[in-house]
């Protein structure tokens, strides 16, 4: 495995093949995604028969047990001391917890009911959490420079993208487009993860360094907090990153009802979906480069002002709509490099007004914080989406009245444009970019030059 003792943060570009290799593992992450929130809610209600208040409210609770586990996996990563690294023993502990989980909650027994699903999903988002969290956190060590951030970010989601695609375009490749059983494409998705995943993460920990002496000091709970909850950046973003990705959500955890019941379009489902996250991968070279001009939060703003504007279309659509919901999903497709891409390198930025203030480097602890936002995001639009759809009264195996197919429309397509307003709002005059970035590393360096010197 590549070993590097230097500190971790530095600066110059990783080679073309550290920084593939790095990617990789987003592409279980991506396809992992893809049947979380798009094909389980629907495959449990329909399928195996609970009912859509049910399987909201589990894996709404799956999801808050990640408020438990994030805080906890992050701080530990970034203590782990090994010859392997801090990282990378967490994500190759992970791959067997997740391939079990996997096959047990993608082909349920026959009898399998509602402990079932929540054991299960509880034992599946935690490897998850060990896989993705440490992954984040890695990324943002291999570089301090401001725009190589972007290049590495960029790359893990580029990998995450492809997986999404791949796993929404399943459907497609088996010829199974418009089936209205879920269960066949989750089938297929798992016995792939179980190649995929363990073939993605030895190649990362082969090629990719690792640090594996810059552990931090840790710090008193009560200075820990202090540190936290004076970072304002952070807490701005966290704030905007939650609020969008509750926007992301919901048209995630209603795709597949939005396509059958309001364009009643199944047969397209599988065709939308590849084309949306295609265009998404065509999008991120096109938004790193904007980023290198406006900057990383002005573009992510800009992205979301786009994606908003062509998405507020969306609810006054109906049945027979499906090609202009295809070109909606082109356009607001090359919208999500920026929105996948750019915040996450902001995040490792955020990290260093932790570090500047004597917080050690604590990336693993930070990113378990937006991990645990975004779980909880996605988590928050499955319980309100499915619990108002219930109370709605909407059927996902039957036929609809306007009434509750009016509340599917507005879920998916109206809130999140409110949600994004939201979110750029917050992130518009966000006070940390490229010049306020590059004072942070001369203060970390100053600091750092200053202990050794005295050490």
């Amino acid at each position: 495995m590549a070993d590097d003792a230097r500190p971790a943060g530095v600066g110059g570009s990783l080679s073309p093949a550290r920084l593939i290799a790095y990617g990789l593992p987003g592409l279980p992450v991506g396809a992992l995604g893809v049947p979380l929130f798009i094909f389980l809610p629907t495959f449990y209600s329909q399928e195996v028969g609970l009912s859509l208040a049910t399987v909201g409210t589990i894996l709404l609770a799956a999801r808050l047990w990640d408020v438990v586990t994030d805080p906890v996996i992050g701080a530990l990563s970034d203590r782990t001391r090994s010859r392997f690294g801090r990282r990378r023993p967490w994500m190759i502990a992970a791959v067997p917890l997740v391939m079990l989980a996997v096959w047990m909650v993608f082909r349920p027994p026959e009898d399998a009911g509602a402990w079932h699903l929540l054991g299960w999903s509880l034992a599946l988002y935690l490897g998850w959490t060990m896989i993705q969290l440490p992954h984040g956190a890695w990324g943002a060590e291999l570089s301090d420079d401001y725009d190589e951030r972007s290049r590495i970010a960029g790359s893990r989601e580029a990998c995450v993208v492809i997986g999404t695609l791949l796993a929404a375009g399943t459907p497609v490749f088996l010829g199974i487009d418009g089936d209205v059983r879920p269960g066949t494409a989750l089938g297929a998705l798992a016995i792939a993860l179980m190649l995929v995943l363990p073939a993605t993460i030895a190649a990362a920990a082969s090629v990719v360094p690792d640090h594996r002496t810059a552990a931090p000091n840790p710090l008193p709970w009560s200075e820990s907090r202090r540190l936290l909850l004076r970072n304002r950046p952070f807490l701005r973003l966290i704030v905007a990153y939650l609020i969008n990705g509750l926007a992301n959500g919901l048209p995630a955890t209603l795709f597949l009802l939005f396509v059958e019941h309001v364009l009643a379009a199944p047969e397209k489902q599988g065709l939308l979906l590849f084309v949306y996250f295609l265009c998404g991968i065509l999008g991120v070279p096109f938004w790193l480069l904007v980023a290198r001009r406006l900057g990383k939060h002005r573009t992510w703003c800009t992205a979301m002002i786009l994606n908003a504007a062509i998405f507020a279309f969306v609810p006054l659509l109906g049945a027979g709509d499906a090609t202009i919901f295809l070109a909606i999903c082109v356009a607001t497709g090359l919208c999500l490099g920026a929105d996948l891409t750019l915040p996450s390198a902001i995040q490792a930025d955020v990290v260093d007004v932790d570090t500047a203030r004597g917080g050690g480097r604590r990336t693993g602890l930070y990113f378990a914080f937006w991990g645990m936002a975004t779980k909880l995001a996605l988590a928050l639009a499955v319980g309100i989406a499915f619990g108002l759809l219930d109370v709605a009264g909407f059927e996902a195996a039957g036929t609809n009245a306007e009434g509750p197919l009016l509340v599917l429309a507005l879920l998916y397509g109206g809130l999140p444009v409110l949600l994004k307003a939201v979110a750029i709002a917050l992130m518009w005059r966000f006070p940390l970019d490229r010049d306020a970035h590059a004072h942070l590393r001369i203060e970390i360096l100053r600091k750092e030059t200053e202990n050794k010197a005295g050490g």
